[in-house]
């Protein structure tokens, strides 16, 4: 019988295989359906599915109700999101900047402007998934810092929700866009450097969470967690990080919450003196830091998250050729399998050290 994939549930069994645009199988006849197939044929868009009408239990297939105009609806409302998103945010990083330029002119924080700039942003994470996790690709080496701040708030918001705090999510991400206001307190000319710092301009740098500290310790709106989370968003869990060297337990969630989602931005965009690295490839490298760097249990809700909407998804391997994603090892969630495009040959990354995701593919 011929079927959507909204109609399809675990257990169904492709009787068919199921030809993608480039000609090539995205799933091969005699596939048991896992919801990680159903994930796969809706972001490829398929439309028609042949499977049996036994499940692989043996018992009858009674196909999901199916509403084509409601799902084409629900369709056009999430790309109607995404470009209102791309623009909120893009404004964000305007009026960030503008704000920015009003501290180093020796103007105070407006709570109230902050959450104006980032409210409306706040009300679309539960629709925009893996985009949250790319955006990096608006910033430029010029504009980084800009983005940097606004980027780091979303997802230290969409993190923290993640993580369970319902209420509280929204504090963190305000928190996250305040770590960086006392960068505008110390000389502008490291905003402008196009080199690695020296050594003494990095000790000056390491100034900044004191300084952004202060710059909201007398206000009310500001709570005292989050206040603490701007202090401590450098510390580290083995001691290492800055300004005072704290360890594990003594580090607030919301500034371990920070710190991961500081990271991971910081090392997948194009800086002046660094060039941008894949999500995957940064991914992998904070997971060696795990018990050392990063609480363990924060990042791997980042992990976890990251990689619930990479099932389908094209990406580039760094031997430049594109693939497909058809599984993810929870063992080794940077290293995938994956289906290459231009043939039907299947690669386990996690067998293969030299190859890795270079970047996401989502035009």
């Amino acid at each position: 019988m011929q079927v959507h994939p909204h109609q399809l549930k675990p257990g169904c069994i492709i009787t068919k295989e199921v030809i993608g645009k480039s000609k090539h199988p995205i799933i091969e006849k005699g596939t048991v359906v896992e919801e990680k197939h159903i994930k796969a044929l809706e972001h490829f868009n398929i439309d028609i599915i042949e499977v049996s009408d036994k499940l692989q239990s043996g018992s009858a297939y009674i196909p999901n109700s199916y509403d084509h105009k409601e799902l084409n609806n629900q369709i056009n409302v999430q790309r109607e999101s995404k470009t209102s998103f791309d623009t909120l945010y893009l404004q964000a990083v305007s009026d960030y900047k503008a704000m920015f330029n009003k501290w180093q002119g020796g103007g105070s924080v407006d709570i109230y402007l902050v959450r104006k700039i980032m409210m409306p942003l706040f009300n679309y994470l539960k629709d925009i998934s893996l985009d949250l996790f790319l955006l990096h690709k608006f910033a430029t080496k010029e504009d980084y810092f800009y983005h940097h701040g606004v980027a780091v708030s979303l997802l230290s918001a969409h993190l923290a929700k993640k993580m369970g705090y319902e209420k509280e999510w929204i504090q963190v991400g305000i928190a996250g866009i305040l770590v960086d206001s006392g960068m505008a307190k110390l000389s502008e000319n490291w905003l402008m450097k196009e080199s690695r710092l020296t050594i003494a301009e990095y000790e000056e740098i390491k100034k900044h969470p004191t300084l952004s500290y202060r710059m909201v310790e007398d206000i009310p709106s500001v709570t005292k967690e989050m206040k603490l989370a701007i202090l401590q968003h450098h510390e580290r869990i083995d001691g290492s990080g800055y300004p005072i060297g704290v360890k594990e337990e003594k580090i607030h969630t919301y500034a371990k919450i920070i710190a991961v989602s500081d990271t991971y931005h910081a090392m997948t965009s194009e800086r002046v003196y660094r060039k941008k690295q894949s999500p995957f490839k940064v991914v992998e490298e904070m997971l060696k830091l795990k018990y050392h760097k990063f609480d363990y249990p924060v990042l791997q809700k980042f992990v976890d998250t990251l990689m619930n909407y990479t099932i389908g998804t094209r990406v580039k391997l760094s031997t430049g050729k594109e693939a497909f994603i058809v599984f993810i090892d929870q063992n080794a969630p940077t290293r995938p399998m994956v289906r290459l495009m231009d043939s039907t040959e299947i690669i386990e990354l996690k067998d293969k050290p030299a190859i890795f995701i270079d970047s996401i593919i989502t035009d």
